[in-house]
């Protein structure tokens, strides 16, 4: 089984500088530059016949043409009992979320439907541990919520695998389209 997801990869430079910003909060897992992207669709485990399938439909999303992207000021993720995850977050991006639509649309139509949660496009950038201090959590996120990247743009996207290690997931690109 694999576990799938569609994604736009985070250009080197835009990268390094979100980077410099991973430092400075206790038990924070940051996530490694190469792991740096937006989820389009996140699809959960596939067989490798339905896997194969989703790429096929994937291609179907292809062209509509390049667009931009920009990133704007960062948060978290959690519930009523703790902080799991920080971000920095999207802009509101008509292109994106008709993307997003595509590749959801394609997992359907390949047998995998996608999370069924609202579309939230965001760059995750550390995973919390449970004992960081919610206190150290706001102060980060007050001193870093200014982020503003220039416009990315955006020509092509991935399909791709993930794999749990203990240090966090490791992606693969599996395939990549065109826009």
């Amino acid at each position: 089984m694999l576990r799938l997801f569609t994604a736009i990869a985070i250009p080197e430079d835009v990268a390094e500088t979100l980077a410099r910003r991973q430092s400075g909060l206790p038990g924070a897992r940051w996530r490694p530059l190469e792991a740096l992207h937006v989820t389009l669709a996140f699809y959960g485990e596939a067989s490798e016949r339905t896997a194969d399938d989703l790429a096929s439909e994937l291609s179907r999303a292809e062209g509509g043409g390049a667009f931009e992207i920009v990133l704007n000021g960062v948060g978290a993720f959690g519930d009523a009992h703790r902080t799991h995850t920080l971000w920095a977050g999207v802009e509101r991006s008509e292109p994106l979320n008709v993307l997003a639509g595509r590749c959801r649309a394609a997992g359907e139509r390949a047998g995998v439907p996608p999370e069924k949660r609202e579309y939230r496009p965001h760059v995750t950038l550390a995973y919390l541990k449970p004992q960081a201090n919610p206190d150290r959590i706001g102060a980060w996120i007050a001193g870093h919520n200014l982020l503003k990247s220039p416009p990315i743009r955006v020509d092509r996207f991935g399909l791709y695998s993930s794999v749990l290690t203990g240090d966090g997931s490791v992606y693969t690109l599996e395939r990549e389209y065109r826009l």
